[in-house]
């Protein structure tokens, strides 16, 4: 997610930049955002990621990688007007997979010996 909200930023400062920017991601089948949430959206990505998410609807599949469950999805995203709208094109047509509580980082360095 850093590396799409910086990507937006960017097209942002050009001629038709965000036009080309939501052109571009809602053309991939697939989309992965990964660290999903892990900093708040300011309003420009709420408003960028609600348009993003309208053009991929019904038209292609985005995968939300997140240590955040999905209960908290809707206050990290401001909880406003965006967060409602954001989140009812996520959670229809969604397939949940919960990979549980585990960490694999933590559970790989308790292996490491010095």
């Amino acid at each position: 997610m850093p590396e799409l909200e910086e990507a937006w930023q960017l097209a942002r400062d050009k001629p038709s930049g965000t036009t080309k920017f939501l052109n571009k991601y809602a053309a991939f089948s697939l989309l992965v955002i990964d660290e999903w949430l892990l900093d708040e959206p300011d309003e420009s990505t709420r408003s960028m990621l609600l348009e993003l998410l309208e053009r991929r609807y019904d038209h292609a599949s985005t995968v939300f990688c997140t240590q955040y469950a999905q209960k908290d999805w809707h206050q990290r995203l401001g909880s406003g007007v965006h967060a409602d709208a954001i989140m009812d094109r996520i959670v229809h047509n969604t397939i949940w997979i919960e990979t549980g509580g585990h960490n694999m980082r933590e559970h790989t360095a308790g292996q490491v010996t010095a």
